[in-house]
């Protein structure tokens, strides 16, 4: 697996994935879409949808981790840390692009908008707690992590089709189970480079980027890939 692969399927995977994940909120949630109103059920499916398309399209080139805390659990099991840099730079390059064709994909909807739109792009808490946030965060995100690294890796750190498959089906049964709190980013790149775009779009009304809150989205999956990582080699290795 060369470097140019590697960068090139994490950019291609994490756009799916975050085109497809941020294209179900924006249906959802934009007037004038024929989904508006379809709830969180819809949201929790499309997301899952949206992993395993992006996952299948970049599995051959990069092993499809498609997010920075996945890279991250898969470094301490393995302890190769050598190409994290550069899947991390892949995922975040991709998110960006992905979150930016959401917008293409609905424009009309986002030109006519008239409320906050930060919910479509980044995720947000219901109860404001830092502590509790992270902690969400931690605890999702280390159950998605801990699935992909006991599921059977192969030598390339890729995943089988059926691992894909039983990962995605994984991140709908987070969304309904333990999303609620956060709204379950589970991954940094998924959250921190649709936020970037929501911020330089000229979107009407867009409502503020909340940064504020952008570190909890970002150090929740990571600790939480480190602590998949540091459990799969306590009990699994």
């Amino acid at each position: 697996m060369s470097n140019s692969h590697i960068f090139l399927g994490e950019v291609i995977g994490t756009a799916v994935l975050i085109l497809m994940g941020g294209g179900v909120c924006a249906a959802v949630t934009l007037k004038r879409s024929k989904a508006q109103g379809a709830g969180w059920l819809a949201i929790t499916f499309g997301w899952g949808f949206a992993v395993l398309i992006g996952a299948y399209t970049s599995s051959s080139l990069s092993g499809a981790h498609l997010n920075p805390a996945v890279t991250v659990a898969i470094a301490v099991k393995t302890g190769d840390w050598s190409h994290v840099p550069l899947y991390i730079a892949g995922q975040l390059v991709g998110a960006v692009i992905g979150a930016t064709l959401v917008w293409v994909t609905y424009l009309g909807q986002f030109n006519e908008n008239d409320e906050p739109t930060l919910g479509i792009f980044a995720t947000g808490p219901e109860i404001r707690n830092p502590v509790q946030n992270v902690l969400t965060e931690i605890v999702g995100t280390t159950v998605l992590c801990l699935l992909i690294l006991t599921q059977g890796l192969n030598k390339e750190l890729g995943l089988s089709g059926l691992g894909i498959l039983i990962t995605s089906f994984t991140v709908v049964g987070i969304g309904l189970s333990l999303g609620g709190p956060t709204g379950y980013a589970i991954n940094p790149a998924r959250d921190l480079g649709p936020r970037l775009v929501h911020a330089l779009l000229p979107i009407p009304k867009k409502g503020d980027s909340d940064w504020s809150y952008a570190w909890i989205p970002v150090l929740g999956p990571v600790l939480g890939g480190l602590l998949a990582g540091a459990i799969y080699n306590g009990a699994f290795a």
